[in-house]
């Protein structure tokens, strides 16, 4: 039970992390207070007791954590790849081949730039330099996916390479993952923190994410504005419907496949989607186990009752262009 407190804990402290983040409207932050409380009172956690948190604390929170297995997930051309040592011919040749897909980029023939990054690698597969530029023009031709492997590959040789963390989230903004993006930018930025550029991504990022959630339904369906929190902490259904959710087998084995999918590297970004997922599939539960109490709480906050098989759709908002990006 200590490992179950220890992961119930670092979930605590991620949500708490994001209510006091900017990237979410008043009413989701309010929701997610409430799933706090929930948590605290059913595994009776107290994160702000000393002891509490020596006991439960882990070295790293969640979010690294998770960031931190998708680094080590590669594809497996190049988990399987041995870096070799080039040669100083070899880096002299490489470096010219760098050179001419610059200047294929330049001249926008991303194609035939992508294939002179290719040939450095050939010859020297240990500069993330070559992997993060062959990045920029996989981006270029809309190959997102690719541009994130490559980043990924960079990162790998040069773990500080904030460049290849700008590109890669330039590759997620295309891809509408927002999340990501906001991550790649936020660590492009903790290593580069005069970047202009990497600065006004993350303000994109985050305004993304802000109206993300407004359109999202994330408070549980409830409904807008949530202003009687104690309220509903205080209501004994409320809170023997989270207690019995919290310690039913079920429950416990979806929080346990939601860590073993992160950490076999499920989902795309470093991102919450997966607890975000999580707490959606919490808020289903509520709606089919007790509906009238769901429609109780509506009631109270001056909500109208949820009709029946009333779904909100995201909206999906294109995304500004990024800014150019110059080659290394």
């Amino acid at each position: 039970m200590a490992d179950v407190k220890k992961l119930v804990f670092s979930i605590i402290r991620f949500l708490q992390d994001q209510r006091t983040s900017n990237t979410l409207e008043e009413e989701q932050a309010e929701s997610l207070e409430v799933a706090i409380q929930c948590l605290e009172s059913s595994y009776g956690i107290d994160t702000s007791d000393e002891q509490t948190v020596a006991k439960y604390q882990v070295q790293k929170n969640l979010l690294d954590l998770f960031n931190a297995q998708l680094s080590i997930e590669t594809d497996a051309e190049f988990s399987e790849l041995s870096l070799h040592e080039a040669s100083p011919e070899e880096k002299e040749q490489a470096e010219v081949l760098k050179n001419q897909g610059n200047d294929f980029m330049k001249a926008e023939q991303f194609s035939d730039a992508i294939e002179c990054y290719s040939q450095a690698l050939k010859l020297d597969n240990k500069n993330s330099v070559y992997y993060c530029n062959r990045a920029a023009a996989y981006s270029k031709i809309c190959k997102h996916k690719q541009a994130i492997e490559d980043c990924q590959k960079a990162l790998m040789i040069d773990p500080l390479y904030s460049k290849a963390y700008g590109r890669m989230g330039i590759a997620y903004t295309a891809l509408d993952d927002h999340e990501s993006a906001y991550e790649c930018y936020r660590k492009a930025l903790e290593l580069d923190p005069g970047n202009q550029s990497y600065q006004n991504n993350l303000e994109i990022a985050e305004q993304k994410l802000q109206e993300s959630a407004a359109n999202s339904g994330f408070n549980m369906g409830l409904g807008g504005g949530m202003p009687g929190i104690g309220n509903l902490l205080n209501n004994p259904g409320m809170m023997q419907m989270a207690q019995q959710m919290m310690t039913n087998p079920d429950m416990q084995n979806m929080m346990a496949n939601m860590m073993q999918g992160m950490g076999q590297g499920g989902g795309s970004g470093g991102d919450f989607s997966s607890i975000m997922q999580m707490g959606q599939q919490l808020a289903q539960q509520m709606q089919s186990q007790n509906p009238e109490l769901v429609n109780q709480l509506r009631e109270q906050m001056g909500r109208p009752p949820n009709p029946p098989g009333n779904d909100q759709d995201p909206n999906n908002d294109q995304q500004p262009p990024p800014p150019a990006d110059g080659q290394a």
